[in-house]
């Protein structure tokens, strides 16, 4: 069976404040992407647990059992006696980028888990599973537009498109880790209702909507500051940094002309016709 995790960008991301278990309050809004890593899993030989792990495309440098792809069938194999399995994992979406490849890779092996083996597991289950494998992996579960809180797990999803528009995303080779974005955080309210992005243009975006993560870690990176900046000056109605970073993307009107000079970039583009 073949699956396609997709990416996802933040639109706006506020810390608002520091909780008692020691992480953070957020408030975001997660929106699905176009761009996707490809999974394969069929049924290998061997006894339940017992899987093989090929890796194509970005190499993914960490030992298999602690990859969440695994770890997602490990959960499975332990609660429904899976087969052993064998996985292919081909890795487009760039790591450290603040794009949620990796929980939606997790996400993605335990919907096709769920589907292949005919195990009919509820989504309210597979949502139990997911938010044991990491904050932001709930929201691959549905893979819809959604305003999310507590650590980015709790959703209320949103009815609102960008398919009208055109999306550029840009990483640099730096990669940003989330404890180095959460360095010198200071948690403050949220300014605005993130719940209405909806109802607000694009292009009034910029006056409202920021990530927080931008002030510490445009500090340590100038160059992602730099791309943000190169993206507007591109034409984008408006340009953000995603999560805790590298990547930033821009939102241009559909059939814009685009030039960017940025060739030790990884550069994706959604909507260009």
């Amino acid at each position: 069976m073949v699956v396609f995790p997709n990416a996802k960008i933040n639109i706006g991301l506020f810390v608002t404040r520091k909780r008692s278990d020691g992480f953070h309050q957020l408030e975001t809004v997660f929106y699905p992407i176009g761009l996707s890593d490809i999974l394969e899993v069929v049924e290998g030989e061997g006894v339940s647990g017992e899987y093989v792990f090929r890796n194509t495309g970005i190499d993914v440098e960490c030992e298999p059992e602690k990859n969440l792809i695994v770890k997602a069938y490990r959960l499975l194999a332990d609660a429904c006696h899976l087969p052993a399995v064998n996985i292919h994992l081909h890795k487009v979406i760039p790591f450290g980028a603040g794009l949620g490849g990796g929980s939606a890779d997790a996400v993605f092996m335990l919907k096709a888990l769920n589907e292949y083996f005919e195990l009919r597991l509820p989504e309210q289950r597979l949502t139990e599973l997911a938010v044991s494998l990491g904050s932001d992996c709930t929201f691959f579960v549905r893979n819809q537009p959604a305003f999310a809180t507590g650590k980015g797990e709790l959703l209320e999803e949103l009815d609102f498109s960008l398919a009208d528009y055109r999306l550029v995303l840009v990483k640099p080779a730096v990669g940003v880790s989330t404890p180095e974005a959460y360095a010198g955080i200071v948690p403050r309210p949220a300014p605005v209702d993130l719940r209405e992005i909806g109802k607000w243009a694009v292009g009034d975006w910029k006056e409202r909507v920021h990530n927080d993560f931008e002030r510490t870690v445009f500090v340590k990176h100038p160059r992602i500051a730099a791309l943000k900046q190169e993206l507007y000056d591109a034409g984008a109605l408006y340009a953000s940094m995603t999560g805790s970073g590298s990547a930033v993307y821009g939102i241009f009107e559909k059939g814009s002309e685009i030039k960017l000079a940025c060739p030790d970039c990884f550069v994706w583009q959604e909507n260009q016709d």
